[in-house]
């Protein structure tokens, strides 16, 4: 069923009982998983062996109910990138450097599934914004070193994996910024908050993992509260774009 979208005279899905369900639900998920993020209890740890795995396949019951019978690069990317972050999101439930490699390798994959899908829709290069593009090298070539030179320290052999992962998710968000105009603005609105909380969450992380002594409970709940609402809106996004 379609209606206009008053923002800018386009025409939109209204969403389905299934999609608002699913919505709804995911919204309690990463609630939950958030506050228990950050308690240190044996219980909170082993609850979040429950809700953390749900997270994705619950959103992505929402977004396929969202965008069904559309086979665009756009929706597709998504969809893949949504399974390889679920992967992540398992993976990081284990502790030691094998899991958060294997986490690190999921979620560069489930990026570049998101690049794909951004470059398929983005506007033509004749007057393309590069003003996205440009911040996101500026992040990469500031923020990309220092994560890659913290990891190090750690572990010598963390700092390629995460130099690599640092280039892509710049490139995620970069190639966020350029979707073409003549999709619905509300949609690109969207997709470019969702990447951008990505960002700021990855971001938290890695001065959780690499930068700090010990773990801090509101950082760990700000970057479970930044991830899922990132994820949330990149996929209300791409639903509406049209």
């Amino acid at each position: 069923m379609w209606r206009p979208d008053p923002a800018d005279g386009t025409m939109s899905a209204m969403p389905t009982r299934t999609t608002l369900a699913a919505a709804a639900a995911y919204v309690v998920l990463a609630t939950t998983d958030t506050v228990l993020a950050g308690a240190s209890s044996p219980a909170a740890r082993r609850a979040r062996y429950l809700t953390k795995p749900l997270l994705m396949p619950t959103l992505a019951v929402s977004f396929r109910a969202g965008t069904r019978g559309r086979t665009d690069l756009l929706a597709r990317g998504t969809g893949a990138a949504q399974l390889f972050s679920w992967a992540g999101d398992v993976a990081l439930l284990a502790r030691g450097e094998r899991a958060f490699l294997a986490g690190v390798g999921s979620f560069l994959v489930a990026h570049v599934a998101y690049v794909a899908g951004f470059v398929s829709a983005r506007e033509s290069r004749d007057g393309l914004d590069v003003r996205g593009a440009r911040t996101a090298g500026a992040l990469w070539l500031t923020a990309g070193p220092v994560m890659a030179w913290a990891a190090g320290r750690r572990s010598p052999e963390l700092a390629g994996p995460v130099a690599a992962y640092a280039g892509v998710l710049a490139t995620m968000f970069g190639t966020s910024t350029t979707l073409d105009p003549h999709l619905p603005g509300r949609a690109r609105a969207l997709v470019r908050a969702g990447t951008t909380l990505f960002l700021v969450s990855d971001t938290l992380l890695g001065v959780q993992d690499f930068l700090l002594s010990q773990e801090a409970p509101a950082l760990e709940r700000a970057v479970m509260a930044t991830y899922t609402a990132g994820q949330g809106l990149i996929a209300c996004g791409v639903a509406q774009a049209r």
